[in-house]
């Protein structure tokens, strides 16, 4: 070896190891930490709530929602879209792990050769086989941390799945009870209808006794027309929840089949929910997961670029046979070994970009995950005031309904003595229509809220993956 050779390979070496000193460095590890948790939510459950389980919208008690949140697990494109995504994270990690193993080919080959027209020097076939193979030897961790982001981001698509499976859940049992509301409030409509066109025909009869005026009359007739628009415009929205539960289903809204009858609105229930602890809440949701997961492929992608910027060792070896017939093509097989290495000097910054690239994505993912555990706690926590707020506004609205009842009686018996103008019995009568419309959309909000409520606490989610 010649100095020349010395003056070359040192300062390779020397740039070699610089490189290593400065990209292998071990990337800082930010504090994962969660935003402060409060020790309880602000609205303590009580004993007898029940806790959030996998089918928690059976909770209801409607055999009629159960069977549509099974279709719509069964026909959802959006989930099947989810699931898609999947199987296509699945195939990256299997493509990301096969570059830790050697790749191996193997060919055979065939030929004749000559010279055209005339007497050829070399003629004949030739026959041959070769057997090569190839290695990348992972020093730095580059292709492990490749597969580790691969695997995160798989577990990260499956948690995605998952988020949209609860999402579609909730979508169709709130579209549902919307559904089921508004036909509540139809039927409503319909009665008070009835009630006010037997009190029109009323006045009309005693309008033409002279026992009562025309304006009356009209101020009864304008009553009985507010109530057909009113009736007309909640038949309107009712065909609107229908269509949008049918797009929940994958189905046009004609093709849909629902059989709950009128009597099933009253008959829900209105399960009391135990909300656990709020440390809990980072294990129930797949959102959640879902960003913890993308945070980890984010880490692996770091190690990646940091692994590029290193010297590449590769190791390659051959076996070649070849010749002039099938039997004796394996008579002098040669062999070939190789290594090489490869260090990167200069590409204009190129790779020092990717490792900032990566780590700014990093930083990113990790400022997502920690909105997300935010996020996910007002979610909680809206949930809980709604379900607490409306059950308050219930109790009273109860009550209203029932003194708007009675006076609705006394009012109608008054008029009907003459003790009592027709504007009186006017007022009681919309009163009336007005509270018992409201305590369906209480019942609605309160239904809803609880919903809601097993949307935000993960809908019993858990990482191992279950049937729907």
């Amino acid at each position: 070896m010649n100095m020349t050779d010395h003056a070359w390979r040192a300062p390779g070496l020397a740039l070699c190891l610089a490189l290593a000193g400065c990209a292998a460095a071990p990337a800082a590890h930010d504090a994962r930490t969660a935003p402060a948790l409060p020790a309880q939510w602000p609205s303590a459950g009580d004993a007898a709530a029940q806790a959030v389980t996998e089918h928690w919208w059976r909770s209801f008690g409607s055999a009629e929602l159960d069977r549509l949140v099974q279709l719509a697990g069964l026909q959802s494109q959006d989930l099947a879209a989810a699931a898609a995504r999947v199987r296509q994270a699945e195939a990256s990690a299997r493509q990301a792990g096969a570059a830790l193993l050697p790749d191996v080919a193997a060919s055979i080959d065939a030929g004749r050769q000559g010279r055209w027209g005339g007497q050829a020097e070399v003629s004949g076939g030739r026959y041959g086989a070769a057997l090569t193979a190839s290695y990348v030897v992972d020093f730095w961790g580059g292709n492990r941390a490749a597969r580790d982001a691969a695997q995160a981001g798989l577990q990260a698509t499956a948690f995605d799945r998952d988020t949209v499976r609860l999402t579609l859940t909730a979508g169709v049992a709130s579209a549902w009870l919307e559904d089921l509301a508004l036909r509540e409030r139809a039927a409503i409509a319909e009665m008070n209808l009835a009630t006010a066109e037997r009190l029109l025909g009323w006045v009309a009869s005693r309008q033409r006794a002279g026992a009562a005026t025309a304006l009356e009359l009209a101020q009864q007739r304008g009553l009985v027309a507010a109530q057909q628009r009113q009736l007309a415009a909640l038949r309107q929205q009712a065909r609107a929840a229908r269509t949008a539960l049918a797009l929940l289903l994958g189905q046009p809204e004609l093709a849909l089949e629902v059989s709950a009858q009128p009597a099933e609105w009253a008959g829900l229930h209105e399960a009391r929910i135990d909300a656990g602890l709020p440390a809990q809440l980072l294990t129930r949701r797949p959102d959640l997961a879902r960003a913890e997961a993308r945070l980890a492929s984010a880490d692996a992608n770091v190690a990646v670029a940091r692994a590029a910027m290193l010297p590449r060792v590769t190791l390659s070896a051959g076996l070649d046979a070849g010749g002039s017939s099938p039997g004796r093509m394996f008579d002098n097989p040669l062999y070939a070994l190789a290594a090489g290495l490869v260090a990167p000097i200069f590409d204009a910054g190129r790779r020092a970009a990717g490792r900032d690239l990566a780590q700014a994505q990093r930083e990113e993912l990790l400022a997502d995950y920690r909105q997300a555990i935010v996020s996910a706690f007002a979610d909680v926590e809206a949930a809980l005031n709604a379900a607490h707020g409306l059950a308050a506004q219930s109790l009273a609205q109860q009550q209203e309904q029932r003194q708007a009842q009675r006076a609705l009686a006394l009012a109608e018996n008054r008029w009907r003595a003459g003790a009592e103008s027709l504007l009186t019995l006017l007022d009681a009568q919309r009163t009336l229509y007005a509270a018992q419309d409201l305590g369906v959309q209480l019942k609605l909000a309160r239904l809803q809220a609880r919903v809601g409520l097993f949307r935000a606490l993960g809908g019993g989610w858990s990482a191992v993956p279950s049937a729907f």
